[in-house]
């Protein structure tokens, strides 16, 4: 094989070979070429993002583990903590949508329990294209079915979500997943970092197979026509197995037995080893031929890179194999030892006694190379003095075709497949604006939201990537949360693209600042690049995970609770966007103002002090489609309002009803409430602008609808996916 085609086959530019022949003082042989290809990969070594995401506020008192784990850690405080994070598995999902997603669930689980967490909560983070683009049904019911298929089956529930829909997404759909576990009191925090020469390297879980070779390269380029070749590079996941590797992992950490463990995820086994012994300044050597297969056949190089799933590789002294062993067996799982760990910080790898390479674990995990792509600094080609949007003839019908649109209608077919109850610790689910589960020791509750608006990073990525912190950690606070942090998965398009990277380089120094000015670190996360087909982008889409806690379990309501409260319209009067509206409608995409983190950080714990020192029955941050949308949401359940935008932002009614203002919280107390708070000063605008009613919802003099009128808008999935209902 000539040299373009190697580089070809493994992925890898010229100057990379060059790199690697100067780190060796050779040119690579064997295995090492399909050891560089996995670990200098975009998708392990994220070696177009680093040199930004180092930048990252990313500490706080509460901040136990950060970067360079499996995932983040956060002191709740009360002998509690957490674990979560969110990845990406949009390649492979768009490839084989149920395999795909369900491995993406399978993987973002194992992150979580091999830092010793018991998963509690699942959350997910979807973008279809257009429900008529060609596959778009079958996409969405492979992925909704692979999510809920190992998701249901493992036993961890889903608790929230977030799914959109646009063309952009046509060719190359995102699908996110975010898991979290909790440690009770007295429990352990366990790392990836390889200690202690003499002790063992164990083998644990499914054997493995051809699934998934070369899964982490391909994931780290573009699509084209020729898809479908792809497929061998897509994992295969039994959620059985997961339940069972949960268990048998959580009892050998419980007991002791664990030095150090580490997922086999992207290039499987060789992206767990290198990086177990580099952060531990130690060596390995590893026999591959004494790694249980499923299929006898495999060689070294399959064996290396497959990324068969319910793999795990652990750290343990001697002493204690026989009874890690015992553990597995009790669980019907494979645990064996496959090498030891050497003070010579080199690893070793051998088969059947033949030495195939033994190579520096720095070579490939510390000095990947690390590219900062041409950006230019962000300067909006959508910003103006004042919105220009079209005035709207019929209100009322306006909003009942945003109500029954696919960006704008019930996600109900979705998240009903979806186990959200499972353990019995969920207070509120998918069908609320903030999943919530109940922590067992503390009796407090834990909230979960995902965010990133992608019509909004349409409009402005830097605007985008403020709102993808600002907008959700809004919606933890109008439930009574306090944020405390972040986890983030970064999906855009072609780094090699300086109009892409600058928009990648606009939002993460956006969500950076407004978690700095929250105080909400980020302290873990993933970089899918290369998201396009045929030189077609998707919308850059920075989704985000954050995660909450409040001091009591009940809250706020996500509807309207009764006749006769007073509803209210928090305003915060920053910038102002044309929003979904006018892109539902064919409108410019445009926004004027502009965002101010510390000034977003300051409403944020007005609306949260609002939340929890009165008796609000119920609330919701204004979003996608503007003040009237959010409100006919709210009146879903059968009680309806009756309000006025006369004090609501905008300067016609167009604006007041479907712009979207950053950032406006609606309200409910009861009457008697409101006129004890109303004699107080705020340091916000907070007025009240109606009440709600029985069965109606009324806006002015121009939306006269009833709440059946609104639910049945809103309940029409079956109209964009025939086939899904």
């Amino acid at each position: 094989m000539s040299l373009n085609e190697k580089l070809k086959k493994y992925r890898l530019s010229e100057s990379e070979y060059q790199l690697i022949c100067d780190q060796l003082g050779r040119e690579p042989q064997g295995v090492e070429w399909a050891l560089y290809s996995a670990l200098w990969s975009e998708h392990c070594s994220y070696k177009s993002s680093k040199v930004h995401l180092k930048k990252l506020f990313n500490k706080s008192e509460k901040v136990l583990q950060s970067f360079g784990e499996n995932a983040g850690v956060i002191d709740l405080g009360q002998g509690e903590r957490v674990a979560f994070k969110m990845e990406s598995h949009n390649h492979p999902s768009f490839i084989e949508p149920y395999q795909g997603a369900a491995t993406g669930v399978g993987g973002i689980l194992r992150d979580i329990f091999t830092m010793g967490a018991r998963p509690v909560a699942l959350a997910n983070y979807l973008c279809f294209g257009e429900s008529k683009a060609d596959r778009m049904e079958t996409l969405v019911k492979g992925v909704v079915s692979g999510i809920s298929g190992y998701g249901n089956c493992v036993g961890v529930p889903n608790i929230t979500g977030q799914t959109e829909f646009h063309s952009s997404y046509n060719n190359n759909i995102l699908v996110n997943a975010f898991a979290l576990g909790l440690y009770r009191p007295g429990e352990k925090v366990f790392t990836a970092k390889a200690s202690g020469p003499g002790n063992l390297v164990v083998y644990v879980g499914a054997k493995t197979g051809r699934d998934g070779v070369h899964g982490a390269s391909m994931a780290s380029e573009s699509f084209d026509d020729n898809n479908d070749a792809k497929k061998p590079n897509v994992q295969i996941g039994d959620p059985f197995f997961e339940k069972l590797l949960i268990e048998s992992c959580i009892e050998v950490m419980r007991d002791d037995l664990v030095v150090a463990i580490q997922d086999m995820g992207a290039a499987g086994l060789t992206s767990s080893s290198f990086e177990m012994a580099s952060s531990g300044g130690v060596g390995f050597n590893i026999a591959l031929d004494k790694v249980p297969l499923r299929d006898g056949q495999m060689m070294p190089e399959e064996i290396l890179l497959s990324e068969s799933q319910e793999r795990m590789l652990l750290i343990c002294e001697p002493k204690n194999l026989a009874k890690i062993e015992a553990v597995f067996a009790k669980w019907n799982l494979d645990a064996t030892a496959i090498g030891e760990v050497t003070e010579n910080k080199m690893i070793k790898l051998t088969w059947h006694n033949e030495v195939l390479c033994e190579i520096d674990p720095d070579h490939l995990v510390e000095n990947a190379p690390l590219y900062n792509r041409p950006y230019n600094e962000w300067t909006s080609p959508n910003k103006v003095d004042a919105l220009q949007m079209n005035e709207c003839n019929d209100l009322q019908d306006s909003l009942l075709k945003q109500l029954s649109s696919e960006q704008g209608c019930a996600r109900n077919w979705i998240y009903d497949q979806y186990d959200q109850r499972v353990g019995a610790q969920t207070i509120s689910d998918c069908s609320g604006s903030v999943g919530m589960v109940r922590l067992p020791d503390s009796e407090r509750a834990l909230g979960v939201v995902l965010g990133c608006r992608p019509h909004v990073m349409r409009i402005d990525s830097q605007v985008g990537g403020y709102d993808s912190i600002a907008y959700p950690s809004l919606e933890l606070a109008a439930k009574g949360f306090e944020t405390i942090a972040v986890t983030d998965c970064l999906n855009f398009g072609n780094p090699e693209k300086p109009e892409l990277m600058s928009e990648f380089v606009a939002s993460v120094q956006a969500m950076s600042e407004q978690c700095e000015k929250l105080n909400a670190p980020i302290i873990s996360g993933n970089v899918s690049l290369y998201n396009e087909t045929n030189d077609n982008n998707i919308t850059s889409t920075p989704a985000t995970g954050l995660v909450g806690v409040r001091d009591t379990l009940t809250g706020p309501a996500n509807a309207f609770q009764g006749e006769g409260d007073v509803v209210l319209l928090a305003q915060l009067k920053q910038a102002s966007l044309s929003g979904m509206h006018s892109e539902l409608n064919g409108g410019k995409e445009q926004f004027c103002g502009a965002v101010d983190a510390g000034e977003v950080a300051q409403f944020n714990q007005f609306i949260r002090e609002l939340v929890t020192s009165n008796n609000v029955t119920s609330s919701r941050v204004v979003g996608k489609f503007g003040l009237a949308y959010a409100l006919a949401k709210m009146t879903s359940v059968g009680v309806g309002c009756e309000v006025t935008t006369e004090k609501a932002t905008g300067s016609n009614l167009t604006e007041k009803y479907f712009a979207e203002h950053l950032y406006q919280v609606v309200l409910t107390l009861p009457e008697k409430d409101w006129e004890s708070l109303q004699s107080n000063s705020f340091p916000f605008e907070l007025n009240a602008i109606g009440k709600t009613t029985a069965g109606q919802f009324k806006v002015d003099d121009q939306i006269n609808l009833t709440a059946e009128q609104v639910s049945n808008a809103y309940s029409s999935w079956t109209t964009h996916f025939e086939k899904l209902s």
